[in-house]
């Protein structure tokens, strides 16, 4: 009876380590998702950002296309549309709802150029001496972009990327210290088997072996079900977020999820075998405390 209840406490316990493992796992895999969209979410908002360039009527076709050659070729255009006062007339007529070309006899808008920048130009200082250069041409009438709207996503950036930091070592700290503390406590039960085992000769490695092998098995499928808690939340997410589909890179989740199941075997064993070696040490009477 007393050994099918010991057994029935081992199991017991390793499936508390297993479950404790598992939502330690996803909370450093939420982390790192969260680290890795953030940073590809902050991108995917710049190269959104852009600025238009508004054409004078008296612009050739010649000026326009060595225009649009020259922003083609620039470093910091991602892409770059022609749009005609005829297309831009059409879009406002359907949104208006009316036609208002009509209505005032003329078509007062100007050809323009849609520009959207590479995330790393999508700062008010590069936008600053690209509009310079840009009105130095004489058939350019005028650029436009929101400078406050680029400031603000350029600062919450930077305190996003900061916070995540900050928050990412905590995290990884308490973590490490919660598996370890885990696992310590599952091993406390067996101490004195360990202590037995080493006054009747074995050695320590022999005793430790097992131990390190059963923290190995538990971070892989501690690590494994980790991943497929990350692979929900993603998919969740994605229901709210759809932009989070586009930016995804199947390689990196890849990395990260193997990286999970690493983090967890390295944890697990490393933290088994210091426990078992705590144990080793002490001596038979502080067992009892």
């Amino acid at each position: 009876m007393s050994d099918k209840l010991t057994k029935k406490r081992l199991r017991t316990s390793g499936v508390t380590v297993i479950i404790s493992l598992s939502l330690v796992l996803f909370m450093l895999g939420t982390l790192g998702l969260l680290v890795i969209n953030a940073n590809k979410l902050s991108t995917h908002f710049k190269e959104n950002v852009g600025f238009q360039i508004y054409l004078k009527d008296v612009a050739t076709s010649a000026q326009t296309d060595m225009l649009m050659q020259d922003l083609n070729e620039s470093l910091f255009a991602k892409s770059v549309n022609l749009i005609s006062k005829e297309k831009a007339a059409e879009k406002l007529r359907t949104d208006l709802g009316e036609d208002f070309v009509a209505f005032l006899g003329n078509n007062p808008l100007l050809n323009s150029v849609d520009i959207k920048l590479n995330a790393e130009y999508a700062n008010t200082d590069t936008l600053a001496r690209i509009e310079k250069n840009l009105l130095q041409m004489p058939f350019v009438k005028e650029v436009v972009y929101q400078k406050v709207l680029i400031d603000k996503l350029n600062k919450n950036t930077k305190a996003v990327a900061i916070f995540i930091l900050i928050f990412s070592g905590a995290l990884l700290i308490v973590a490490i210290a919660l598996i370890n503390n885990t696992i310590r406590l599952s091993i406390y039960s067996q101490r004195f088997l360990i202590r037995t085992m080493y006054l009747v000769g074995a050695t320590r490695a022999f005793i430790s072996k097992p131990f390190i092998f059963k923290g190995l098995r538990q971070g892989i499928i501690s690590g494994i079900i980790a991943g497929f808690l990350l692979s929900g939340l993603l998919i969740l997410c994605t229901r709210f977020i759809p932009d989070l589909i586009e930016i995804q890179d199947e390689n990196v989740l890849m990395i990260l999820f193997s990286g999970i199941v690493l983090v967890g075997i390295i944890i697990s064993s490393f933290s088994a075998f210091l426990s078992v070696s705590r144990y080793l040490r002490l001596k038979t009477s502080d067992l009892y405390f």
